[in-house]
């Protein structure tokens, strides 16, 4: 394989009402959610199907008992929280008292990020819907993952993988490479530890709350390698591996890498390309030290004794990487992973020499150099309150008020993407994958959809006493070469399921 492969995001997003410090964020998501949900889905709004479920299911081969679990674990529970599925196959939802934001399935890194960023302007519509409400109040969202007051919300990516893969394979090779990982991915911090008290400024938001290695937890005792075994797809062929470390990230070539990099890495274990342990000895305290020291000077020790920065343990997974795209694909090899390649290499290469040189295409760094501009402007400590100000306000999704919005207009930010590719993402699914299926059903029969999933697809037909529900399984299939002609010619949802079941 490539850099393409099944995949997508999962972002939650920082909320604050204005003027009301103690309001309820659960109820402030679900107004968000349903603001949006209200204004722009039609007919009836399909509920999520929890019954293919199972998060407690553990890649390493049992299941963690309900009884024992923590409460944020049970996500197959339907709390009758503010939960829709959009017409471009993504779910937009209140999740730990955070609106969240699953991107559809997608193929490709560029994809992943159109998608991503398609979140950020549905969440953005959403707040100015929802501000529109009679007595509302105003909702600012952030795309972050810390309230610096030891608070912590996610930023998860998914990777569909074959299921024949050892799982052991997977911690092994994929440990360190998280753990440095974040020089290119991180989204930067004002504070440290997990309350934010230290003063400094470091690589990652997430970095400090990583307590152990591996697990199945995602919001308390959370793992580098989380082990959450629910492939949504046939569970003989694929696993998914579900990725709690990275930020979120504004920047588009940020989200880039951090999907097409780990995505190639995927790759080599499947292939067993791999072949010498790059482990690191400690690799939770590493993770920390690493995002702790934005010179990149910082060492690591890994099991074979030497020591290396994370750029040059990121270094040796790009050689890996560039010697597998040539020996099984040679000059085959597609547009978007040489791209991917070309990137990394570039990227890294600045880093060693001078991060700042990153300060166009990496969060942490546009970041960094902003908050310096202002420490050198006014003198400031990296304890003074103004600088969590500019951190918080960096990550404002309000193009009026956010500060990584302003550094995109001065043209000190690169993107990959245009305006208009990212909002006809905001309606349209991919065309490549199950999600143009859950989409269009969604736009052409949400009469008749009475409920949906990542695998099925549920309707409520005239005449019939039961509902009646369309497995998608296979993310590969469903897609519009498979279903495109159907769905146009189709005027009806009973058109749809008779032709695709023969039963009238």
């Amino acid at each position: 394989m490539s850099v393409r492969r099944v995949m997508g995001t999962e972002v939650e997003y920082g909320i604050s009402v204005q003027g009301q410090p103690l309001a309820n964020p659960m109820v402030a998501s679900s107004q968000v959610v349903n603001a949006y949900a209200s204004a722009t889905l039609k007919a009836r709004r399909a509920r999520w199907d929890f019954e293919e479920e199972s998060p407690l299911r553990d890649a390493r081969g049992f299941d963690v008992s309900r009884t024992v679990a923590d409460p944020s674990q049970l996500t197959d529970e339907d709390l009758g929280l503010a939960n829709v599925i959009l017409t471009n196959g993504a779910r937009l939802y209140v999740d730990h008292a955070h609106p969240e934001f699953s991107t559809p399935e997608v193929t490709t890194p560029l994809d992943v990020v159109r998608f991503d960023k398609a979140g950020e302007q549905v969440m953005l519509r959403a707040t100015e819907l929802a501000r529109q409400l009679p007595t509302a109040p105003a909702i600012t969202l952030y795309k972050n993952n810390t309230d610096n007051k030891g608070a912590s919300y996610g930023a998860h990516e998914n990777y569909l993988m074959r299921r024949s893969t050892p799982f052991a394979e997977i911690i092994r090779h994929l440990t360190p490479f998280f753990v440095s990982r974040q020089v290119v991915t991180g989204a930067g911090r004002v504070g440290l530890g997990q309350d934010g008290r230290q003063h400094g400024f470091q690589v990652s938001q997430r970095a400090d709350y990583f307590e152990v290695e591996v697990g199945l937890e995602t919001t308390l005792k959370r793992p580098i390698i989380n082990t959450r075994d629910e492939p949504h797809a046939d569970p003989e062929k694929y696993r998914r591996l579900h990725v709690i470390i990275g930020d979120a990230n504004l920047s588009e070539i940020s989200t880039y890498l951090k999907v097409g990099t780990t995505s190639l890495v995927l790759a080599m274990i499947e292939d067993r390309f791999i072949g010498h342990d790059l482990s690191v000895d400690g690799p939770v305290a590493a993770l920390r030290a690493v995002s702790h020291d934005p010179t990149l000077r910082q060492t690591i020790t890994l099991k074979d004794g030497r020591t290396v920065t994370a750029v040059q343990l990121q270094l040796e997974y790009l050689d890996l990487a560039k010697k597998y795209v040539e020996d099984r694909y040679g000059a085959d090899a597609d547009a978007q992973t040489r791209d991917v390649l070309t990137r990394w290499e570039s990227v890294l290469d600045r880093l060693e020499r001078d991060p700042m040189l990153c300060a166009a295409e990496l969060d942490w760094v546009a970041k960094l150099k902003l908050l310096q501009s202002y420490r050198d402007r006014d003198g400031l400590e990296w304890d003074d309150a103004k600088l969590h100000l500019i951190d918080l306000q960096y990550a404002d999704i309000r193009p009026e008020k956010g500060l990584y919005h302003r550094l995109l207009r001065a043209g000190r930010i690169e993107r990959l993407l245009d305006d208009d590719s990212v909002a006809a993402a905001t309606h349209e699914p991919p065309t490549d994958t199950r999600a143009y299926f859950r989409g269009r059903c969604l736009e052409k029969y949400a009469d008749s959809v009475a409920a949906a999933s990542w695998d099925s697809v549920i309707f409520d037909l005239p005449g019939r006493d039961s509902l009646q529900r369309i497995p998608t399984i296979d993310p590969l299939r469903g897609s519009k070469a498979h279903v495109g002609e159907l769905l146009d010619r189709c005027d009806t949802a009973v058109d749809l399921f008779t032709a695709l079941t023969g039963n009238g």
